[in-house]
């Protein structure tokens, strides 16, 4: 029998080292080939190892440590763990178990018929789903502790979820007369170690800081227009493209016509060089469960609102499972993140590096604003631009914003490179 080793692969060039995130299988089990062994971390992304052939699986490294990329992490014993007849002997013989506890459940139904019916035990009793498994870890949690009622009596993060809300009485805290806390348990911690994502995340955040001469603008947009748009052809548009028809489409491309008419703010510093790209590669900043993460929508000035509005989704629910690739993530010009999904009012969004600047979009408030003389009430999202002022001048990035507010409060503007259609109707 042969004795395959599975190395860590290589993420990208600039990564030399990984860390492994979670084990798929166990020690011991008999793998399929292709199947998935488990999950790895590097700074910028995370990726599967899976199986080469069929056989025993044999763990060389835990969870949680970092290993170099090349580094062999488990082996496979090929030919181990039967195959062929002794498999076809395996299946009969649960066919026949199963044929028999049918035959005892019919027997016993008279029995049972008024009692509420337990969960069925198999393979998967007891066992947590990887969301599960990683929130009972993040709170040790044991399986023992939790009353599964998934599917086949596997555990899921509602289950895990349940078992932390419900604390029991006698392990709550006790208060003294003044209401404050006396229990010591109340001022429990715990440590988990940084993912490589998060490391990485951190020392980006702390070096733009530190390297750029951030600064941010603000202001103010109506979202009246969009929103009626929006309540007017939602229905009609999610039927002609399948998907639903968002703000960030909206954004993307009213931030693409702006960005071609300020280039400085699609630019980049590259030594003692400017580097202008006559391209919009936007990145949507999406907040996954490992961490932050930037997908980019490539060529983002060329697509429709449909084509944007797609890309939006595919993009952040691969970043959101895990399987965003690097080059997924790479070469975006200008970002912008939504705080609002968050509930944000308003913030100040830190550069993206190598790029110059970033758009932070807000929550949608009912607000009391000032038109034709009346105040009425509208709609208004705060929006933000953080720029590097070594690249971006205040008429710029100011200038740059207020046309953006601009093409969002009018957005058939988009259709007319920002221009009044009428006006260009005229050729004035």
């Amino acid at each position: 029998m042969a004795t395959i080793e599975m190395k860590v692969p290589s993420p990208g060039e600039s990564i030399t080292e990984v860390q492994i995130a979670h084990w798929s299988k166990k020690d011991g089990d008999v793998v399929e080939k292709d199947e998935e062994l488990c999950e790895i971390d590097s700074d910028k992304a995370t990726l599967t190892l899976n199986a080469e052939a069929r056989g025993v699986l044999k763990i060389l490294v835990k969870e949680g440590e970092t290993v170099a990329v090349g580094s062999v992490v488990c082996t496979i014993e090929e030919g181990a763990g039967g195959s062929g007849s002794n498999q076809s002997t395996v299946d009969s013989q649960q066919s026949t178990a199963e044929k028999k506890e049918k035959q005892e459940t019919k027997k016993d139904s008279a029995e049972t018929r008024n009692r509420k019916p337990e969960t069925e035990k198999t393979y998967a009793s007891g066992s947590p789903s990887p969301a599960a498994e990683k929130l009972m870890k993040e709170n040790s949690v044991k399986s023992e502790e939790v009353n599964a009622s998934g599917k086949a009596g596997r555990i899921t993060k509602a289950d895990v979820l349940e078992k932390i809300n419900s604390k029991p009485a006698h392990l709550a805290p006790a208060l003294s007369s003044g209401g404050e806390v006396r229990d010591e348990d109340a001022r429990g911690e715990r440590r988990e170690k940084m993912t490589m994502l998060r490391k990485k995340l951190a020392q980006r955040l702390v070096a733009v800081k530190q390297e750029t001469a951030m600064l941010t603008t603000f202001n103010e947009v109506d979202m009246s227009a969009i929103m009626a748009i929006r309540k007017q052809y939602k229905d009609k548009f999610k039927e002609a493209h399948g998907v639903n028809l968002g703000f960030m489409s909206f954004f993307t491309k009213a931030v693409c016509k702006s960005l071609k008419l300020f280039p400085a703010v699609n630019a980049q510093i590259d030594g003692e060089e400017l580097v202008y790209h006559n391209y919009c590669d936007i990145g949507i900043a999406v907040s996954a469960p490992k961490g932050l993460m930037v997908p980019v929508i490539r060529n983002a000035q060329s697509l429709s609102l449909a084509e944007i509005e797609q890309q939006v989704i595919d993009l952040a629910t691969k970043a959101r499972d895990g399987k965003i690739s690097i080059d997924e993530m790479t070469g975006g010009t200008f970002t912008i993140t939504n705080g609002g999904v968050f509930g944000s009012m308003l913030s100040t969004p830190i550069i993206n590096p190598p790029q110059s600047a970033i758009l932070g979009m807000h929550n949608i408030v009912e607000r009391p604003v000032a038109v034709n003389g009346e105040v009425v009430i509208r709609p208004i999202m705060y929006v933000a631009l953080s720029y590097d002022h070594r690249i971006i001048d205040g008429r710029e990035s100011v200038s740059f914003l207020v046309h953006v507010k601009q093409l969002l409060e009018e957005p058939v503007k988009m259709l007319f490179e920002g221009n009044d259609p009428v006006r260009q109707l005229l050729g004035l």
